[in-house]
């Protein structure tokens, strides 16, 4: 099923991510993830494509083909344009329909430094635009409820994201955030500039104090004070932090769904034993909210 008729199905579509291991370790480390992910019935898993090159790809194509044709549940399928060329996008495309994997998230991908003589593509709406062309596709795109650290604003930055939907993108995952608040101003200042296509809100629980403010460095994330409160606090204890990190994410999502958001993406960071509470805390709100609309 393509993920944008799962929209229409649904007042409220809840799914995760999970990401390849590293180079240097054996695929199947994420296997059991997959299996135990599985088991909390998600309405798709998406997974990233980070840097590696087409080693990196294959994992994503193998893994996401594992979640669709052993799982059946719908995948969708990471894909960065930045320093691609044609040629190779074809065939990755390639790669993934001979999978049945027909979800793709088109985005742009971090610019490393590493050049392959191609400036095919520069900006994900490029890559939308020609995957568009190809027929019975379902093209996701990201968003950045606080704009993109690359920005000057967050207006400009709903300019850009309004090429992507221009271009054909079918549904958008939101960047994590810590502050619903900031994450419904985006909605309001999406909604004005006539983007109406479905957007997933993505939360990532904390569970490790350094790298949440790693993340939050990098994407630009606002941390609220009672937020780094929490990191402050437990911090020393792991269970503690996980506990108090799983008890935050919940909170916000128990006031997203109740506000009516199109869907929530977890960022699981390829932990079972997190997205199982989360699920299991949430789980009878999400049913109610697609009961309603049955």
């Amino acid at each position: 099923m393509l993920i944008k008729d799962l929209f229409k199905q649904k007042r409220m579509v809840f799914s995760f991510e999970i990401f390849p291991p590293k180079l240097t370790s054996p695929i199947e480390t994420v296997y059991k993830t997959i299996e135990e992910l599985a088991v909390l019935n998600p309405d798709y898993i998406s997974v990233t494509y980070g840097a590696g090159g087409s080693v990196n790809n294959n994992r994503t194509c193998e893994l996401s083909s594992l979640v669709k044709n052993k799982y059946g549940i719908e995948a969708l399928a990471h894909l960065t344009c930045i320093n691609s060329s044609e040629d190779k996008i074809n065939k990755i495309v390639e790669n993934l329909n001979k999978n049945n994997i027909k979800n793709i998230l088109a985005l742009r991908g971090d610019v490393n430094g590493e050049e392959n003589g191609s400036d095919r593509y520069n900006y994900a709406f490029e890559l939308i635009k020609h995957l568009r062309d190809k027929g019975n596709l379902c093209l996701g795109a990201a968003c950045y409820p606080e704009g993109h650290v690359q920005s000057d604003n967050l207006d400009n930055d709903i300019l850009y994201l309004k090429n992507k939907v221009d271009a054909g993108a079918d549904f958008l995952v939101s960047q994590l955030f810590f502050d619903n608040n900031l994450y419904y101003n985006f909605l309001d200042k999406a909604a004005s500039k006539n983007i109406n296509i479905p957007i997933q809100a993505g939360i990532m629980p904390v569970t490790n104090k350094k790298q949440i403010e790693r993340i939050a460095s990098l994407s630009g994330a606002y941390l609220p004070q009672k937020f780094i409160k929490i990191m402050d606090k437990y911090e020393h204890n792991k269970e503690a932090l996980r506990d108090a990190g799983i008890a935050y994410a919940v909170e916000q999502i128990v006031d997203l769904v109740s506000s009516g958001v199109s869907g929530i993406h977890l960022y699981t960071m390829n932990n079972p034993y997190v997205a199982k509470k989360i699920t299991n805390s949430i789980e009878s709100l999400i049913n109610h909210i697609n009961e309603e609309a049955i």
